[in-house]
């Protein structure tokens, strides 16, 4: 397995939390605030490692599973979101290394980006137009855009397809296993930039490349001449 030769990349598909954005951890943060207000204890700590690349609907059947089909899903989720908001408010959402520069590679090159999240569609579009990078993006398909979550390829497929690239002339950015599996079971070339999981031997049969940081991916286009 390797990198897709550099004359055959058409796009990057990019993952948003905890690939662009901090914000796994944040999530995390307001999972265990709103867990102990619930009576249910720090439901973060390890829920977070065990839904990363979830949507929605997948979560809730996660916790209904764990906590029991009473668990109040909706109460929990819609306070967590406001407990996010307001951590983000009083502290900002943390960019990760190297994303404006890796925007701005592909960019200079011609080379379309999209967004494949997990995530709500104005979850997502307020994120990006929060640090103004919104406009680098040619599409973004989100969590409730697909009928099957990650592992499932749809969202990458459907990326590619609003692209106009095959997926196997693309390139798929993700942090988390179910995501690094998504894009591989869509055909595309996959490359992990580590967040809350660093190892990557549960996917070596389906990760092409690992990088340390998005700055890395930016330093590759360019040595590429991409």
């Amino acid at each position: 397995m390797g990198l897709i030769e550099k004359k055959k990349l058409q796009a990057i598909v990019f993952d948003m939390d905890g690939l662009m954005f901090d914000s796994e951890r944040v999530i995390q943060y307001s999972w265990n605030v709103v867990g102990q207000r619930l009576g249910y204890g720090f439901v973060g700590d390890d829920n977070i490692l065990n839904t990363l690349g979830f949507n929605r609907d997948t979560r809730e059947r996660y916790f209904k599973e764990r906590y029991g089909c009473d668990f109040p899903y909706e109460d929990f989720h819609d306070a967590y979101r406001i407990v996010f908001r307001e951590y983000v408010k009083d502290r900002g959402l943390p960019v990760k290394e190297g994303l404006y520069e890796l925007l701005e590679v592909l960019k200079d090159r011609g080379i379309p980006a999209a967004v494949a999240t997990s995530s709500g569609y104005e979850h997502a579009l307020e994120n990006l137009k929060s640090k103004e990078i919104d406009h680098y993006f040619q599409t973004m398909i989100t969590g409730n855009m697909v009928t099957q979550a990650k592992p499932a390829p749809e969202i990458y497929l459907k990326a590619c397809k609003a692209l106009g690239v095959e997926p196997a002339r693309a390139v798929a950015l993700e942090d988390s296993y179910n995501g690094i599996r998504s894009a591989h079971n869509a055909g595309m070339c996959t490359i992990m930039i580590p967040d809350l999981l660093n190892d990557t031997s549960p996917v070596e049969d389906c990760l092409d490349c690992k990088m340390d940081s998005l700055l890395d991916v930016a330093a590759w286009l360019r040595d590429s001449g991409a």
